[in-house]
């Protein structure tokens, strides 16, 4: 057998295995064919696509996580990966790879749909949105090339979402301040037609989107009789690319928006909304719940205590620590200029005397080996918040989970943070 074959049929049956039996420690080396950990020492416990480049690691395997909710598919997301294994850290590159797949897998969405297939349109649609984010995330600075991508990943993820099996994904407008709207996705079953639902609202971080967080967990709450509002809140998403909407510190504005906009909708029931927030949403979720005490449940899915101290450390390392972005995304997310200015701004960014108000229902999720956030963060913000009824969950290395927002096994941490849901809003 010819040599090279035999050693690209070996990488691709590793990869595979990975996707199918959710394989732990594997990882990529010098394009040297993928092995399991348990033959060579030293590698990690959880998956490295890209030893030694932690940005591009943790967001291969936030695609695969995805892939139960539609994210992607394994063949497409190896030949981005094999493609770019002499590239590390060349976000250029990362960004042309991503975007290619993704206007490849929406030239399949083309012809499905003109043959009547709309299923199959709309996977692939929901697919090419997924990969041509994934590809823009790492972008620094933002170009017009960048902007047209992101713009035709919304596109397609609207034409993808009124074929989805079993759901209703509504695109909405969540009045704002000053005459604004955030741009959100209601998301619910479409199998049930009268009720009024328990609905939560789920914030992103400092580099998520709304059309990732559908991914993340809006088909597994409709599973359970929970609604979801996914947002776009100050910047995330279309709220900082298209309409000028910098990140701020006060939350609840947003958060309030939310609860506003959703206590008018007559299929939700107003008396049973809830809050989710991950990564920095782990600040933004247990500060709007600290505001306003509408919110009946709210979810830390990461802990966050002093953000400001956070990156204050990162540029002390000139960066040199795991982000999941490049650094200057900071800069770009809180609409300043300079390192400075955003050390400046991220200084209200605390719980400290916001927690204590949380008098709801209150859950934390953290991993032990989170390379982002320490576990003492955990520690003080659950010590901190207010409520009598509050949950903290450690993800171990042994069970997995144990990474940032259970980067490792997304599963794990969705269907916790569901049930835990479901108990709160739904049988209460």
């Amino acid at each position: 057998m010819d040599q090279n074959n035999s050693a690209e049929k070996l990488k691709r049956r590793d990869f595979l295995a990975l996707g199918a039996a959710g394989v732990a420690g594997v990882a990529l080396a010098g394009g040297s064919p993928l092995v399991h950990a348990a033959e060579i020492s030293g590698l990690p416990p959880t998956f490295r696509m890209f030893p030694g480049n932690y940005t591009w690691s943790a967001a291969v395997r936030g695609v695969i996580s995805n892939f139960p909710n539609g994210g992607g598919d394994m063949g497409e997301v190896y030949k981005v990966c094999t493609g770019l294994q002499s590239k590390a850290g060349d976000n250029a590159a990362w960004f042309a790879a991503w975007n290619k797949m993704g206007e490849h897998v929406a030239q399949l969405a083309d012809e499905a749909n003109a043959k009547g297939y709309s299923q199959t349109a709309s996977g692939a649609c929901l697919r090419a949105a997924h990969y041509i984010q994934v590809g823009e995330l790492v972008r620094q600075p933002r170009t017009p090339e960048t902007q047209n991508a992101y713009a035709h990943s919304i596109e397609l993820f609207k034409r993808g979402i009124p074929d989805v099996p079993f759901l209703s994904v509504e695109a909405v407008e969540v009045p704002f301040e000053g005459g604004k709207s955030l741009p959100a996705y209601f998301i619910k079953r479409s199998d049930v037609k009268t009720r009024k639902w328990p609905t939560v609202v789920f914030f992103a971080g400092l580099d998520s989107t709304k059309e990732i967080l559908y991914f993340r967990g809006g088909p597994d709450l409709a599973k359970r009789g929970v609604a979801c509002l996914v947002i776009d809140a100050p910047g995330n998403g279309e709220a900082i690319r298209f309409r000028g909407m910098p990140a701020r510190y006060d939350s609840e504005v947003a958060g309030s928006a939310a609860v506003d906009y959703l206590q008018k909708r007559p299929d939700v029931d107003k008396d049973r909304i809830g809050v989710v927030g991950v990564s920095l949403g782990g600040y933004f979720a247990p500060r709007a719940a600290a505001f306003d005490k509408r919110f009946k449940a709210c979810v830390a899915w990461g802990a966050q205590w002093d953000y400001y101290a956070v990156w204050k450390d990162r540029v002390d390392k000139a960066f040199k620590s795991s982000l999941s972005v490049p650094g200057e995304h900071i800069l770009w997310f809180l609409g300043v200029d300079n390192m400075d200015q955003a050390l400046e701004k991220l200084k209200p960014f605390k719980l400290e005397g916001v927690a204590q108000k949380v008098e709801c229902p209150f859950l934390l999720t953290h991993g032990e080996k989170d390379a982002q956030i320490s576990m003492e963060s955990a520690r003080q913000e659950f010590a901190a918040v207010g409520s009598k009824d509050k949950t903290l969950k450690i993800f171990t290395e042994e069970e997995g989970g144990s990474e940032h927002c259970q980067g490792d096994n997304l599963t794990l941490g969705i269907t916790y943070i569901a049930d835990w849901l479901t108990e709160k809003l739904v049988k209460a």
